[in-house]
């Protein structure tokens, strides 16, 4: 079997299936962004200036939406773990809340959120009724977002004691941007609102991906 390489200054990489799995993670934002786009552009009455990427998993075609929050929440969940190992008794609570984050996803599979807005095609316009899988579908969103925003603040202020100040910085940015979008859609939002939430959230997943990616090439946050 072979072995890890120690590199100076950095842990060695999780080799065999952990590195599969940290992997899988990487490729988790990508998935969830491309499925979303393509969606996007693809299904009538789907407009990023009014919906969140969550009402596609409504309508015939909503089990497009379901997948690919349940498989990106499994990978997430998957290289979680394989983060937790990688990282030993020095990093804790990144691999808990990406976890947790992946777990959030998994939950936004199953309680799929309501029709609203004109969407589907055919759905009248405004918020609509609010069925009890569409208050689950908040609720584990919610939880999932809240575990994203703390992650990359431990990741940030670990960064920050470390002295790298580039990752802490992004961190701690990322995090406030997907905190202040968050946020703002409380009160009900101008189209201006729903395009930052929306880059928003792939901020997120881009800051997920170069999480897990650090730690498949031998680096722990």
């Amino acid at each position: 079997m072979s072995q890890p390489v120690p590199l100076s200054g950095v842990r060695p990489a999780t080799v065999g299936r952990d590195r599969a799995l940290l992997v899988g993670g990487v490729v988790a934002g990508p998935i969830f962004a491309g499925s979303a786009l393509l969606q996007a552009i693809t299904r009538d009455g789907f407009d990023v200036r009014r919906h969140p990427v969550s009402v596609l998993s409504t309508g015939e075609l909503g089990w497009i939406q379901i997948a690919t929050f349940l498989a990106t929440g499994v990978l997430c969940m998957a290289a979680a773990g394989a983060l937790r190992r990688s990282a030993g008794t020095g990093s804790v609570w990144p691999p808990r809340l990406l976890a947790l984050y992946g777990l959030g996803l998994v939950g936004a599979g199953i309680f799929s959120a309501d029709p609203a807005d004109g969407f589907p095609a055919g759905t009248p316009r405004g918020a609509g009724q609010i069925s009890w899988h569409g208050g689950l579908h908040f609720l584990v969103a919610a939880v999932a977002f809240v575990s994203l925003i703390a992650a990359t603040v431990v990741v940030g202020r670990r960064a920050a004691r470390r002295g790298a100040r580039g990752r802490a910085g992004y961190s701690l940015a990322t995090g406030a941007f997907f905190a202040v979008a968050w946020v703002a859609l409380i009160v009900p939002p101008a189209p201006a609102v729903m395009v930052a939430f929306g880059l928003a959230v792939t901020a997120g997943w881009l800051w997920v991906s170069v999480t897990f990616a650090r730690a498949a090439s031998g680096r722990v946050d």
